[in-house]
């Protein structure tokens, strides 16, 4: 009993004639005899997968074996066993392998005789972190390919021309025929007269020896933009090398990499840094002077400010990067406990701590107030 023909392909009754396409190319792919050498199951269903398509892609055998099945689409269907007798002959291998390789067994010869990108190159740039904040022009060194000045491109001599391929007349490809116990299948092939290009040059650009690109080392400014940050990237469209027969060329994309400051932290727009302050500025308080990407800004501490309290200079960061305004520059500052003090100078602290009374200290009345909770 033959099988279901909509069951060969993998498909539904109500596909559509693309899915069905689709699916005979997937399978006719997997069988075929060239993938499956000295396999009689894959050539038996390489067959069985024709047969499906045969039927299933005409219209009107579509709608007879849709009534009456295989009686309908096969006279010998019933009889004497007489077997299929729809025909192969003359199938195209680029129909069945053309979603696949871009065009049929030729598809490298139509990419290579068809217009290319020029290829893209990646680069690195290194930038301080003040060029970072505000932007700045690097000049960056690039060997690319470009177009040949002599023979502007062409490949040929000054004064001669470029020939359209006699064999493959400007394809870059050629049929080839190949029989097999299911029929004739043509194929395409790269044209070895002209290696797929569709041309040939008599006379090659002594310059380029034909290629009609020659390589160079050019000298390409860069435009950062400001606040750009560590690791992110730049694309100068149709700065890399040329393309190929007409192709647009290729980009550059430029990495940057932001040199650390000995001084402030980034975090996204804002800056950060750290400021030490003396016991005495931080008990009566005083003005200090916060150094900052935009210069130097005078800021009160008030008194009474404990170590690593953080204060807040508004628009004093980076720029947003491809927006409007600045981030902010964050001030932590830090006590230094003084060392080394003489005989008199301990004197007089352990006074002025005696002084003191425990209204002073709130948090650590607080800390103690917990530990006799804990040992209660």
């Amino acid at each position: 009993m033959p099988k279901d023909y909509y069951e060969v392909l993998g498909v539904s009754k109500d596909s559509s004639d693309v899915e069905i396409k689709k699916a005979y190319r997937r399978k006719a792919m997997k069988y075929h005899p060239d993938q499956n050498r000295d396999n009689e199951e894959a050539e038996a269903k390489f067959k069985e997968v024709n047969q499906a398509y045969e039927i299933l892609s005409d219209e009107g055998k579509r709608s007879k074996y849709d009534r009456f099945g295989h009686a309908g689409v096969d006279p010998s269907y019933g009889g004497q066993g007489g077997g299929f007798s729809g025909g192969f002959d003359d199938i195209d291998l680029g129909d069945i392998f053309g979603s696949f390789f871009g065009g049929g067994f030729g598809g490298s010869a139509q990419r290579r005789n068809g217009p290319q990108k020029g290829e893209s190159q990646r680069m690195q740039a290194s930038i301080s972190f003040e060029e970072a904040a505000f932007g700045c022009t690097k000049t960056i060194n690039v060997s690319r390919v470009e177009s040949c000045s002599t023979c502007d491109g062409s490949g040929a001599k000054k004064g001669t021309g470029v020939e359209t391929c006699s064999v493959c007349h400007g394809s870059g490809q050629v049929k080839q025929a190949q029989r097999t116990p299911f029929g004739t299948f043509e194929s395409r092939a790269t044209c070895s007269s002209c290696n797929g290009k569709g041309k040939k040059i008599k006379d090659p650009c002594t310059t380029c020896n034909g290629q009609g690109r020659v390589s160079k080392k050019t000298a390409i400014e860069v435009k950062i933009p400001a606040g750009i940050d560590n690791g992110q990237s730049i694309q100068l469209r149709g700065q890399g090398s040329a393309g190929v027969n007409g192709g647009p060329s290729g980009d550059i994309i430029v990495t940057v990499s932001v040199k650390e400051h000995n001084l402030f932290k980034r975090d996204g727009a804002d800056v950060v840094c750290e400021i030490p302050i003396s016991y005495i500025q931080a008990v009566l308080g005083d003005d200090i002077i916060v150094p900052t990407i935009h210069g130097k800004v005078k800021y009160h501490i008030p008194e009474g400010t404990p170590t690593g309290t953080v204060f807040r200079l508004k628009s004093k960061g980076i720029a947003h990067v491809n927006g409007r305004g600045n981030g902010d520059h964050f001030v932590r500052v830090n006590i230094e406990v003084p060392k080394k003090l003489t005989n008199d100078q301990k004197d007089i602290l352990s006074k002025f701590e005696d002084s003191l009374g425990e209204h002073n200290y709130e948090e650590k009345k607080g800390f103690f107030d917990k530990l006799k909770e804990i040992f209660k």
